[in-house]
């Protein structure tokens, strides 16, 4: 994964001093769609990650147990519709989302989602990256690794 770490410094400085803007990519070659900062695709067009704000409540977890108690009712909802479903609880500077992935299928084709879910000044933020499963390239591993780790 190549990133310059001015641009990665930038983002993230971005992202921690303005909480409720929109998704900061800092993945060499990722473009807004659209020109619209919420949805950004790699150069392939293979990957599309999206920042989306439900204006649903959501608690703001203060413990991994809080945030796991979550993911393990996340798992069991999503299990319901979706297939190969995982959870887990991330830190995120003190408070705690959750990470989801599971496969998604529309029209014949399957989609390896990732999905972190974020309280956003308690509000439902979530940060969403989704790839053919099959024939996704580089770019899919990348795009996680930056939603797993890095997207706040």
């Amino acid at each position: 994964m190549t990133r310059r770490p001015a641009t990665l410094l930038a983002a993230t400085l971005a992202a921690l001093l303005c909480p409720a803007q929109a998704l900061i990519v800092p993945l060499t070659g990722w473009t807004p769609v659209n020109g619209d900062a919420n949805y950004w695709t790699d150069p392939s067009g293979a990957c599309l990650m999206r920042e989306e704000r439900s204006g649903q409540a959501f608690p703001t977890f203060t413990s991994a147990e809080d945030a796991r108690t979550f993911a393990l009712k996340l798992q069991s909802s999503l299990g319901r519709s979706m297939r190969s479903v995982v959870t887990q609880p991330v830190d995120r500077a003190g408070a705690w989302g959750v990470l989801a992935a599971y496969d998604y299928q529309q029209a014949g084709v399957t989609y390896r989602i990732s999905q972190l879910y974020l309280s956003d000044r308690g509000v439902l933020r979530t940060v969403t990256g989704s790839a053919a499963a099959k024939d996704a390239g580089a770019c899919a591993n990348e795009m996680r690794d930056f939603i797993r780790y890095l997207a706040n």
